[in-house]
């Protein structure tokens, strides 16, 4: 990294008090939004639900949203207030083990108007601890890891380290080797090529903050493209941004070697939300512009290269729609009753809760994960202080059992992982019941059913003795890689043989937004043929990226 010496040596001498501390969050934040895609594309399972980074930026986005006008100069009140957005604004795991690194940074330096090297040590450490205690089973070789050994590298550099700014500077070596390691700690890292994505984004916070201090760029990212598959068009329209009117995809093929450097700096001259996904020799770009820019995309990509479809949506109708689909009908609940709060992936689904008594329901799932706020607004106006929450997916948890920790109501969060889970959860509802008893039979509940999930592979890997390749059909069984097939169809049929379907009484498909009611009912017919006894329904879900659920009793 080219190094401004003499703006280090007077950053080195200043007092690091509450100003200077949002700088660097704003900082991190910025090098991590730039490298966003890096993060998102180091996914484990080859399936599209590749979001950490877009979790951890929002995270810190909701951070710096709550300090941004902050002229606060005492460092911990600035570390409070830091704290308090980013707990309200986790999403996903990464985000809330990320608030709670915050929370631990914020707890080492409450009393301190500035940093010096003693607090900062402290409050690496107090993040460690708080971001342990915050996971019921922590597992090594995630960003659990790195924050750890951050921790014991600005301990072992106390006695020499001379200033906060070298004590950043070990900081930053720490977490990289730490990343580097987390495929020896976590053998599915090890199966899959890929470094752990959470540890991945907190190091790019941490570099971040040490580019500011060393004068160095945070706009040219240092990243790869992702799998075309795995792009989230659909999750960037949670990021529109007030003056982004239209949404532009631009499938192309490049002249010669894309420079990504120059690529991405020319396209955030032009707008946000960007995002670059490459397969088989193409590339798709997608971008979120002002109505004056939409065709200046188009243009530069013709420039460099030639293309193959162009697509322009206007956000404001888009986002209209989506709005629309929102309006469903929820049960009413009187005070002293049981309010159930599902997150729910699909306007069909959303229709299905609605009509088995939730009081409401949060937009999320693969690659949309709520926030801890999301899921607080959902049930805080509700007329009653007794709420059951239904996450619906593993990555949802945490922030749902943060949502608990800070509001006055009664919450329990039922831990359901799958869809399915939650539907069989709620047929256990009593409204008028015991919180805590009503709670324990939903949970016994959702273990009736299995789930079964068919989308596409968005990279080719090996993973439990099952090979994939990039865009293939891949079947999952209670979230476990099952296998891969030529067609929707044949993994339909062969993952029920897998889930052992001759013991079971009824199959329920929950076909995507990218699927018709009629192919829907096509594989329904082809399951009943094979296997005539047993009861089949077919639903409308709704939800993107996974053309199937699949309820299995």
């Amino acid at each position: 990294m080219g190094v401004d010496s003499a703006r280090v040596d007077k950053l080195r001498k200043m007092p690091i008090d509450g100003q200077s501390l949002k700088r660097l969050l704003d900082a991190g934040l910025t090098w991590l939004r730039t490298n966003k895609e890096t993060v998102n594309a180091l996914n484990v399972f080859p399936v599209p639900d590749g979001d950490t980074g877009t979790n951890m930026t929002l995270t810190v986005q909701a951070a710096w949203n709550e300090v941004k006008d902050s002229g606060v100069r005492h460092l911990g009140e600035m570390a409070a207030l830091i704290s308090k957005g980013a707990l309200m604004g986790a999403r996903g795991n990464s985000g809330v083990i990320t608030s709670q690194i915050l929370r631990g940074f914020a707890r080492g330096v409450h009393d301190k108007a500035t940093l010096d090297v003693q607090t900062l040590v402290k409050a690496f450490g107090e993040a460690r601890d708080t971001a342990y205690k915050g996971v019921v089973r922590p597992v090594e070789g995630t960003i659990l890891t790195v924050i750890k050994e951050v921790a014991i590298a600005a301990e072992a550099a106390l006695g020499s380290a001379k200033d906060a700014v070298e004590i950043l500077e070990v900081a930053v070596k720490a977490a990289d080797e730490a990343v580097r390691k987390t495929p020896d700690l976590l053998p599915v890292l090890k199966q899959a090529g890929v470094v752990d994505s959470g540890g991945k984004g907190l190091f790019f916070i941490l570099e971040g903050m040490l580019r500011h201090v060393y004068g160095e760029s945070l706009e040219t990212p240092t990243m790869s493209v992702q799998p075309m598959s795995a792009m989230n068009l659909q999750g960037a329209l949670d990021e529109v941004e007030e003056g982004q009117d239209y949404e532009i995809v631009v499938d192309f093929v490049p002249a010669g070697e894309l420079d990504l450097g120059s690529f991405y700096g020319r396209l955030e001259e032009m707008g946000t939300s960007i995002q670059v996904g490459e397969g088989e020799g193409m590339y798709r770009m997608h971008i979120h512009v002002p109505t004056e820019k939409r065709y200046e995309p188009i243009d530069y990509i013709m420039g460099i290269g030639t293309v193959t479809k162009v697509a322009i949506e206007n956000l404001l109708a888009q986002m209209d729609d989506i709005q629309k689909s929102k309006q469903i009908q929820f049960s009413a609940v009187e005070p002293g009753q049981i309010a159930v709060v599902v997150v729910s992936p699909g306007a069909g689904l959303s229709r299905i809760f609605a009509s088995l008594g939730v009081a409401a329901v949060v937009s999320g799932g693969q690659s949309m994960n709520p926030s801890t706020q999301d899921i607080l607004n959902s049930f805080e106006n509700l007329p009653t202080d007794k709420v059951i929450i239904l996450p619906n997916n593993k990555n949802i948890i945490l922030a749902a059992n943060q949502a608990k920790e800070v509001t006055v109501k009664q919450v329990a969060v039922v831990p359901t992982r799958t869809v399915p889970q939650g539907l069989a959860a709620m047929l256990s509802l009593i409204p008028d019941g015991e919180l805590a008893s009503v709670a324990e039979k939903m949970t016994k509940a959702m273990s009736i059913v299995k789930t079964g999930e068919i989308t596409i592979a968005t990279r080719t890997v090996e993973i439990d003795g099952v090979s994939v390749k990039d865009g293939q059909v891949i079947a999952l069984l209670d979230g476990k890689l099952a296998l891969a097939a030529e067609s929707v169809e044949q993994g339909v049929l062969n993952l029920l043989e897998k889930a052992g379907i001759d013991e079971h009484e009824l199959v329920t498909l929950f076909f995507g937004e990218g699927m018709t009611h009629a192919e829907a009912n096509r594989i329904a017919d082809q399951i009943h043929a094979k296997h005539p006894s047993l009861e089949i329904e077919v639903q409308e879900g709704g939800q993107p990226h996974y053309q199937f659920i699949i309820s299995i009793e």
